[in-house]
């Protein structure tokens, strides 16, 4: 078995809801650790980041 670089996520549910939906389409998630916490590939971080905040950004309501 080979090692892989990992980081710690900690956020809530529903961030960790989103991202397990990101991970469909882009396999990063290493283990599922409880509610709040995610080990991630080391690699993918920035990637993984971007994804989010471009999730986020579309579940944002603006007044325009």
């Amino acid at each position: 078995m080979k090692a892989i670089r990992g980081i710690l996520l900690t956020c809530d549910p529903a961030v960790k809801q989103i991202l397990l939906a990101l991970n469909e389409q882009k396999s990063f998630i290493i283990e599922d650790l409880d509610d709040y916490h995610l080990v991630i590939r080391a690699d993918d971080e920035v990637a993984i980041r971007r994804m989010l905040e471009d999730e986020l950004e579309k579940n944002t309501y603006t007044l325009e």
